[in-house]
């Protein structure tokens, strides 16, 4: 049997079990409508996230499977629990909460700042509990 006659024959046998009915759809009903919730967006930036990997790498002995994949678990994570405005926002209020006076206060006192921060301290210790980070 040549490459042809095998081609025919399984197209055949294709055709047959379409017209029996083996791909046969079930009969459409209506689906009631409900308001689902929106899939959160996935909007982090691919720079961003290379960025937080190599610095939790970084921080957790150098790169490595392991580290690797943990740290990029663990942006994933973080990614499902805020959008990267807020993260981004929580991550500056945090480097620049350290600021001395009342320069500092405007990143340390703001209840948005403190809200951030601590959505971000719950969401990395989510991500470390999801992804095994040491």
């Amino acid at each position: 049997m040549n490459i042809t006659q095998t081609a025919t024959s399984f197209a055949g046998i294709v055709l047959l079990a379409l017209l029996n009915g083996c791909a046969s759809t079930a009969p459409e009903t209506k689906a009631v409508e409900t308001a689902a919730p929106a899939p959160r967006v996935n909007d982090f930036p691919t720079r961003d996230r290379v960025e937080y990997v190599l610095n939790c790498v970084a921080q957790h002995g150098g790169l490595s499977y392991i580290t690797q994949y943990a740290c990029g678990c663990k942006i994933d994570k973080i990614a499902e629990k805020m959008s990267f405005a807020d993260f981004e926002a929580a991550k500056t209020f945090g480097y620049l909460r350290s600021t001395p006076g009342d320069a500092g206060g405007v990143f340390r006192d703001p209840k948005q700042a403190k809200d951030l921060r601590k959505v971000l301290k719950e969401a990395e210790a989510y991500a470390e509990r999801q992804c095994f980070v040491k």
